[in-house]
């Protein structure tokens, strides 16, 4: 059945009926964390996809499925777009006539901004973006996400309580979405670089791949997760592994003579950059 009118943040999030426009990875990820946190149930979710490529996994989830993105605003309150940001324009058009003031629209079109998602929808709609991250896969991600002009405390609340189940989530301007692109969004990919290259390290020195690579992967997880509860500054909990004389001077040496941190700078100054221009495209 079709959902009835939106009564806002306090309805029983069992009754909402959520839609996903393009059923790819992130879209995957989201859906993951929202049903292995009980948030909704697997039989309120409607995704639609071109082919039965990416639908596969959605119904061994226990989603139902189906090609036609109407479907998916016509059956669901809140609607997640999750297709490639140059498809994205052709399907506001298409979906234009059937959203409502009902309707909840979230985007995750990287580089598409709110200002063009209100122009391609009927003027009221409530629309926020958002821009998460692939562990969001592992209900580890980081997202942010900003309201357009007629979302309110309400849907930002909601859109909140059920992105939290994917991991760290904060309300932002606009204008930190491409800096978190080039933070989080591509930073996961200079996380996996710098693990491969730790269990690299190891593996030269006479340890096997498989468990050099679970070894630097915990490393970077304890290291995460010491930053996020202690709150301290990253340099603070830095100097207290340096002991005097000890290996870790010697070896942060050596990073500091491969440039690693202003490296690392000019990457998320490159990716930010790059998401600006995509905007601009």
């Amino acid at each position: 059945s079709a959902p009835g009118v939106w009564p806002g943040v306090a309805m029983e999030e069992s009754e909402l009926w959520v839609g996903f426009v393009g059923a790819g990875r992130m879209a995957g990820g989201l859906v993951r964390g929202l049903l292995q946190a009980g948030k909704v149930p697997a039989s309120n979710v409607l995704a639609s996809a071109p082919s039965d490529k990416n639908l596969d996994a959605w119904r061994e989830l226990g989603c139902r499925t189906t090609h036609c993105n109407l479907e998916v605003v016509y059956r669901s309150t809140l609607v997640f777009l999750a297709t490639k940001p140059h498809i994205l324009p052709g399907v506001l058009e298409e979906i234009r006539p059937a959203v409502g003031p009902q309707h909840i629209v979230v985007s995750l079109a990287a580089g598409v901004t709110i200002q063009t998602l209100q122009r391609l929808l009927p003027p009221g709609t409530k629309v926020l973006r958002i821009m998460p991250n692939l562990p969001c896969v592992v209900q580890a991600g980081a997202m942010v996400f900003s309201r357009g002009s007629n979302a309110g405390d309400e849907e930002a609340a909601l859109l909140k309580s059920l992105l939290s189940s994917c991991g760290l989530c904060e309300e932002v301007p606009e204008s930190y979405i491409d800096i978190h692109t080039g933070l989080s969004g591509s930073g996961v990919a200079y996380v996996y670089l710098f693990a491969e290259a730790l269990a690299e390290g190891a593996v030269k020195m006479g340890m096997p791949g498989a468990l050099a690579s679970r070894i630097a992967a915990q490393t970077l997880l304890g290291a995460a997760k010491m930053l996020l509860e202690t709150g301290e500054h990253p340099a603070k909990l830095r100097g207290d592994v340096c002991t005097p004389g000890g290996t870790t001077i010697y070896a942060l040496h050596q990073l500091e003579k491969g440039a690693l941190r202003a490296t690392v700078m000019d990457a998320v100054e490159a990716a930010t950059n790059r998401a600006c221009d995509m905007a601009k495209d």
